[in-house]
């Protein structure tokens, strides 16, 4: 079982524009339902704490459905721990839910890009979908490379962003400064699923390629369990082959000493 943490905006109004906002429920509930039936834990943290703001639920997604009204869930985002509070070390993944809000406390926001360094570093994955992408920006690994230099990724295209009318209203158009930091961008047609995985970064496009994230980290995940699960045995056969070797040294010492 491993720990997953989803990180969701705090910001309720995109920009000055009135309309509400918050973190995309889609694009949490899809990847919490794939995280949970592997039997995952997942955790939750925003950028503020607190009760993070929510876009809305489709009611006819039952999945979305269940998200919102699971006790457990419901409890976590009730007073999501701030992310800078967060203790990295927690984490085997961490996870950015998008909506419209991220592209205003994502970038420049020292926590979350510590926050995710740290989990990349000690060899943990990172996922990111839709404008969650925008989390990823200036985040910095140890190694002093930018996390998406050089890396191929997936967000929200600029051409979407037109389709909804939001190009003269977010701040900066988010595949344009991901290619500024380095980064391939790769992308289907408009809000077609896309899912890219590099290394232990993938990155999704839309909405529609949450659930899409999710199973690939899942995927990766397993790979991991199966390593740690061959590592184990490993060890076990030379704890094994060791104990097998005294007991053979001791039985013939003490044969030695009867025969003298």
């Amino acid at each position: 079982m491993k720990k997953i943490l989803m990180v969701l905006t705090s910001v309720s109004e995109i920009g000055d524009t009135g309309e509400k906002t918050g973190y995309n429920v889609a694009e949490a509930a899809h990847p919490w339902k794939v995280f949970r039936d592997s039997g995952h834990f997942v955790d939750f943290a925003s950028i503020k704490g607190g009760q993070p703001p929510q876009d809305t639920v489709d009611t006819e997604d039952p999945i979305q459905v269940a998200f919102t009204q699971n006790e457990a869930t419901r409890a976590g985002l009730y007073n999501t721990a701030r992310v800078e509070v967060v203790d990295p070390e927690q984490y085997d993944g961490v996870y950015l839910v998008g909506g419209h809000g991220t592209m205003w406390d994502f970038p420049e926001n020292e926590g979350l890009q510590k926050l995710v360094a740290s989990v990349y570093d000690a060899g943990g994955l990172v996922g990111a979908v839709c404008h969650g992408s925008a989390g990823l920006l200036d985040v910095e690994l140890k190694n002093g490379f930018r996390l998406v230099e050089g890396r191929t990724v997936a967000a929200f295209t600029n051409e979407e962003e037109i389709a909804v009318g939001k190009d003269k209203i977010v701040p900066f158009l988010l595949v344009d400064k991901l290619v500024e930091q380095g980064a391939t961008h790769e992308a289907a047609e408009n809000f077609e699923e896309k899912v890219v995985v590099d290394e232990r970064l993938v990155t999704g496009q839309n909405p529609a390629s949450a659930a899409g994230v999710a199973k690939e980290m899942e995927k990766l995940f397993a790979q991991v369990i199966q390593q740690e699960k061959a590592a184990e045995e490993h060890d076990a056969q030379d704890v094994r082959a060791d104990h097998d070797a005294k007991k053979s040294a001791s039985r013939k010492d003490h044969g030695e000493q009867k025969h003298h």
